[in-house]
């Protein structure tokens, strides 16, 4: 079996759950390795925590000269990385710097590129993956005809399952190329920590819409009696009730939890587009002809300002 190498996402060697998920998707179709892009003296560490998901080797790759920049050099750093390993595929996060390094390898490789997969199996030596696309109106079923696959994939795609990898850590020495350093960080800020998990890795997001008016706490107090995530229709947005960095649609984030609860939104095909790969959906609406009703697993016709704050009473009273 092929090797399928695994990019490791993480926050300064703090390895991040869509990583899990992506080894176990990587066992479906080949032998999970990993690429760990980041502090060298956080290797061995990340090595410990993804060996635990059946990664078997880990390509340490120390960003010293990386991160000062944007991500050409990563992409540089991943194509020297494929021509040595010649691997069945490359898997990448599906956030928005995941699929711009995705883009540039493909490139780089003469390779077929697929983004925001959702799942994977496999198909002989390459692997076949399901998208939802058009918005989310169909979905299919793609691969790769040409070079190494690299396939981006959303998180909350795959529930991470334990299998013991090796772990063995191989450092890896790139060249970087003067052009990949043509853009370069001159300053970043921290986004404020809220407490709630990130919107497009939480396993249960809720989200407010127009029928909110505005009062968005029904909304947030559920979210963290369930420990979710806190999103918001592009109404909500231009109403300027929420920043754009709630916002969940074809112009927003795309999220792809285990629950879905959305709160006064209509269902706009706009707001499907970012959240109808969603395992469950439940809808609070007052309109019982709301688009939303279409696309739920679980449909209440009332007030969100009575029945979120009942569902987030109910909630605390079970957990206690």
């Amino acid at each position: 079996m092929s090797q399928i190498l695994v990019v490791v996402d993480h926050a300064e060697g703090a390895v991040k759950k869509p990583t899990y998920e992506m080894l176990t998707l990587a066992a479906r179709v080949g032998e999970p390795s990993a690429v760990f892009i980041g502090p060298k003296d956080k290797g061995s560490e990340v090595a410990e925590a993804v060996k635990k998901y059946g990664a078997g080797t880990v390509y340490v790759v120390d960003d010293a000269e990386l991160k000062g920049y944007l991500v050409a050099p990563k992409a540089e750093a991943l194509q020297q990385i494929i021509e040595q390993v010649s691997p069945g595929a490359v898997l990448i996060a599906s956030s928005a710097e995941g699929k711009e390094i995705a883009g540039r390898l493909a490139i780089k490789t003469g390779s077929g590129l697929i983004t925001d997969a959702v799942d994977l199996e496999a198909d002989g030596d390459t692997p076949v993956t399901t998208q939802s696309v058009f918005a989310g109106s169909y979905t299919v079923k793609a691969k790769v005809t040409r070079g190494t696959p690299i396939i981006t994939v959303k998180p909350n795609s795959a529930t991470p399952q334990e299998a013991e990898g090796a772990g063995t850590v191989e450092e890896v020495s790139v060249t970087v190329s003067d052009a990949a350093k043509g853009a370069q960080i001159v300053a970043s800020q921290p986004r404020k920590a809220t407490g709630r998990p990130e919107l497009t890795e939480a396993a249960i997001v809720v989200s407010g819409g127009r029928g909110t008016g505005g009062k968005f706490e029904p909304v947030e107090d559920l979210a963290d009696a369930l420990g979710a995530a806190v999103g918001a229709s592009r109404a909500a947005v231009d109403s300027g009730w929420k920043p754009h960095s709630y916002q969940i649609g074809q112009t927003g984030k795309t999220v792809s939890p285990q629950l879905y609860i959305a709160a006064g939104i209509s269902g706009a095909i706009q707001h499907r587009a970012g959240m109808q790969t969603s395992k469950t959906i439940v809808a609070v609406n007052k309109d019982e002809e709301a688009p939303i009703f279409e696309l739920v697993d679980f449909g209440v016709v009332g007030d969100l300002h009575t029945v979120l704050p009942a569902v987030t009473e109910e909630v605390k009273q079970r957990k206690g």
